[in-house]
């Protein structure tokens, strides 16, 4: 018997040129505002006014991710796709706060790397920032920090949808690469957080804190050893709760949204047939 013809899985967001050209200008000054103690010398300007940074990159970036948002609706966000992000931001704004606190238990991880999956780069990033907005509303953690957890919550989301396979692998195999992709964006999530505040302790306080008169080796291990004294702990829990729930729930979950996918036709042109006399 001849294995059936692949069927192209419907995008709710498609990336045009300019939906495109505005993730790389968000990602570009994401990855400066994050990576600025390794990418700026000793002597430069930056590391002088490295106390201001967190509130200039945070209002920075809430601009550009507003700017991204309204650029990927543009492209094609219709009433549909809109009911999809607001259903699925909900429920993974309602997942986030069930183990917050608890050993880096954050059951929403699992759910971005599904809904990237199998809706798209485009509709995963505008999830993932929604979602980590939504839920900050929800369990009171605004701050400068939020800008970078909506950033990095539309990387993990939208690097799901890029994964390769999206029409042909399924069972076993897409579920090992989903979770392996979940195990491993869990940590670099985590060090993209890390990122964001390790340079902002006092530098004399720990021998592992930032310090903008050394070399970037010296600041690199310095960051390591943060981030296996802070952290590791963390983003493990998060990360194994990912792997288990993707294994656990994940074939259903990626069957009920393939399902909803089919059945909303995002790319399906809406028509009017004339009135019958």
């Amino acid at each position: 018997m001849s294995r059936p013809a692949s069927v192209p899985q419907a995008r709710a967001v498609r990336l045009g040129p300019r939906s495109i050209l505005a993730l790389l200008l968000v990602s570009a000054v994401g990855v400066g505002a994050l990576g600025w103690p390794f990418l700026a010398p000793p002597e430069s300007s930056v590391a002088a006014h490295s106390q201001d940074a967190p509130w200039l990159f945070a209002g920075l970036l809430v601009l550009l991710v507003a700017v991204v948002g309204a650029t990927i609706s543009e492209s094609g966000l219709g009433p549909k796709a809109v009911a999809m992000v607001g259903v699925l931001a909900a429920t993974g704004a309602a997942l986030r706060p069930i183990g917050a606190g608890t050993a880096g238990i954050e059951p929403m991880f699992f759910l971005m790397v599904l809904s990237g999956r199998v809706l798209g780069p485009g509709f995963g990033f505008v999830l993932g920032s929604l979602t980590m907005f939504a839920s900050a509303l929800l369990t009171g953690g605004v701050g400068p920090w939020l800008p970078f957890q909506m950033l990095s919550m539309g990387w993990f989301a939208m690097g799901a949808g890029l994964l390769p396979g999206p029409d042909r692998l399924r069972g076993r195999g897409e579920l090992l690469l989903l979770s392996s992709y979940g195990f491993l964006g869990a940590f670099a999530y985590g060090t993209a957080m890390n990122l964001a505040g390790w340079p902002f302790m006092a530098e004399n306080s720990t021998a592992i804190a930032f310090d903008a008169d050394a070399p970037v080796a010296v600041n690199l291990a310095r960051f390591v050893a943060y981030c296996l004294a802070t952290s590791l702990g963390w983003d493990l829990g998060r990360a194994v709760v990912t792997v288990a729930l993707t294994w656990l729930v994940g074939p259903a979950v990626l069957k009920a949204l393939r399902r909803a996918t089919r059945r909303a036709a995002f790319e399906t042109p809406v028509t009017f047939d004339a009135p019958v006399r």
